[in-house]
C-alpha cells in the first residue's frame, strides 16, 4: 500500500473505506481537516512498509500506550501486535520494558543527575559492552 495525498475529505474517506472496509467511529469524529491530514500518516506506518517490521512498530507503540495508561491504544495496538504475529510472552515483555523505561526515568529524574555525567556513562558502559562482545 502506498502512502495516499487525498486532495479531499471524500478522498480520504473512501481510502479508508478501500484500505479497512469502513470509516470506524472515532475517525469520523474528527475533524475533517485533520482527518485528512492524518489519515495518511496513519495509514502508512500503521498498515503500510516502513524501516520497522509491523510487529515490531505495534509493540512499540503498545509500550508507549501501556505507559500513558490508555485503554483505547492499548487495546488497539496489542490486537494489531497479536495480528503481526507477537506471542503472549513477547507482549508480556512490552510491558515489562515500558514499566523499566518509566521507573529508571522517576528515578533519575528525581535525583536530578547530571545529563552530561548521564551520557558519558552510557558511552562508558556502551563501550564496555563492545569491548565484551568482541571478545566472545
Amino acid at each position: 500500500m502506498a502512502v495516499t495525498n487525498a486532495t479531499s475529505y471524500q478522498d480520504t474517506v473512501t481510502d479508508i473505506e478501500d484500505t479497512i472496509g469502513f470509516v470506524p467511529g472515532f475517525m469520523q469524529a474528527v475533524p475533517e481537516d485533520t482527518l485528512v491530514n492524518e489519515w495518511p500518516v496513519f495509514k502508512q506506518y500503521t498498515l503500510d512498509e516502513s524501516d520497522i517490521p509491523p510487529k515490531y512498530r505495534e509493540m512499540m507503540q503498545l509500550a508507549v500506550a501501556a505507559t500513558q495508561k490508555c485503554p483505547y491504544c492499548v487495546m488497539f495496538h496489542r490486537a494489531a501486535a497479536e495480528l503481526h504475529g507477537a506471542t503472549e510472552e513477547e507482549l508480556a515483555e512490552v510491558g515489562v520494558l515500558a514499566s523499566l523505561t518509566t521507573r529508571w526515568s522517576a528515578m533519575i529524574h528525581t535525583q536530578r543527575y547530571d545529563q552530561d555525567t548521564f551520557e558519558d556513562e552510557v558511552h562508558q558502559i556502551g563501550a564496555f559492552l563492545q569491548e565484551q562482545q568482541a571478545g566472545n
